[in-house]
């Protein structure tokens, strides 16, 4: 059964390394701490080990996507196995990062199809994308919607240089072809994208039933309904995996240097021309990538949120440093006024 769910040789290898006698298994789909994994005998609901529960890096705890090792007659994971990729999204608040899908192949980033579309969210997904090691495309969805879907498609195409742009329609079946041929050979596709921009019906659409819950287009700007609250694996015809994910409903950065570099290549490459190694690209002289936005080459504004997504990656690198300092500082004064153990 685990060869419907994207088994490889990469995971036989880490199961025989692991030699243990747990069996493994692959999360498929978490509710409110209940996780269903799948095992070559079928379904079943797990919970985490207390070792799992309580580490204090969330990314550490196992999510949709995971290879995991089982005690399936005591139905609890003790053991997450090292992914390939992980797609994760940052916790501002907590300042940690949580994994939204692992051992991801390919992510679709799911915008609609519009004149108004917020270029500035798909550069913002786009890194993230990059920064989980899937490979990332960009998926212009309800194109039987848009006026002029050639524009969107120049404007996306714009934004993601190196990345594919489909153009889909689960109305008239556009583009839905495109998708599922990612999934050949094993590979794993998981969507991402704000709340109502049609993941769940291209979902359906891939799988051919209604796995998910779809929400009516409203009339006063032609957007969904977010309807999806749980994230889940399902099989594809192809023999791939599909990882469905719940909107993303404020894309946070998390530690993505490296994929701020993959989404931003074109301004990357412009930049090893710049005259000052530690060009900021917005008053230097011999800013090669001001002298590309002022040829007409490179848009403005994409420059300046490049600028704007390095300084966030800054202060959250800055913001993370400072818990840190006091986290130490609260264990150390624990420790001084830990009670002392009575000597008898």
């Amino acid at each position: 059964m685990l060869d419907a769910y994207g088994w490889d040789p990469r995971v036989d290898a880490l199961v025989r390394a692991a030699d243990s006698e747990l069996t493994v298994a692959r999360v498929a789909r978490i509710d409110r701490g209940v996780y269903t994994v799948v095992t070559d005998d079928g379904f079943c609901a797990t919970s985490l080990s207390g070792e799992l529960k309580s580490t204090r890096d969330p990314v550490d705890r196992p999510t949709v996507g995971d290879w995991v090792l089982v005690d399936t007659a005591d139905g609890v994971v003790h053991t997450v196995l090292a992914r390939r990729s992980a797609f994760l999204r940052g916790d501002v608040d907590r300042l940690q990062a949580q994994a939204v899908a692992a051992n991801i192949d390919v992510v679709f980033v799911v915008h609609a199809a519009s004149s108004d579309m917020n270029l500035r969210r798909l550069e913002r997904e786009l890194v993230l994308a990059h920064q989980s090691g899937a490979e990332p495309v960009v998926v212009l969805s309800k194109a039987d919607l848009c006026p002029d879907v050639d524009a969107a498609t120049d404007a996306a195409s714009a934004c993601a240089p190196g990345s594919a742009v489909v153009v889909t329609s689960a109305r008239t079946g556009l583009g839905v072809d495109r998708l599922a041929a990612y999934g050949r050979d094993g590979r794993t596709l998981a969507f991402i994208g704000a709340s109502g921009v049609g993941k769940s019906t291209l979902v359906n659409s891939l799988l051919g039933a209604e796995v998910q819950a779809t929400g009516a287009i409203r009339d006063f700007d032609g957007k969904g309904r977010h309807t999806t609250s749980a994230r889940s694996l399902h099989p594809l015809d192809t023999g791939g995996v599909l990882v469905d994910t719940p909107g993303l409903r404020s894309v946070g950065m998390w530690r993505s240097d490296e994929g701020l570099a993959a989404a931003f290549a074109d301004l990357e490459a412009l930049a090893a021309d710049c005259r000052f190694s530690d060009c900021t690209h917005d008053h230097e002289p011999g800013c090669a990538v001001l002298a590309a936005v002022e040829r007409g080459e490179l848009d403005g504004e994409r420059v300046a949120h490049h600028r704007q997504l390095h300084a966030e990656l800054d202060r959250l690198d800055d913001e993370a440093e400072q818990r840190r300092r006091v986290v130490k500082q609260q264990e150390r004064a624990r420790r001084r006024t830990a009670t002392p153990p009575t000597i008898t």
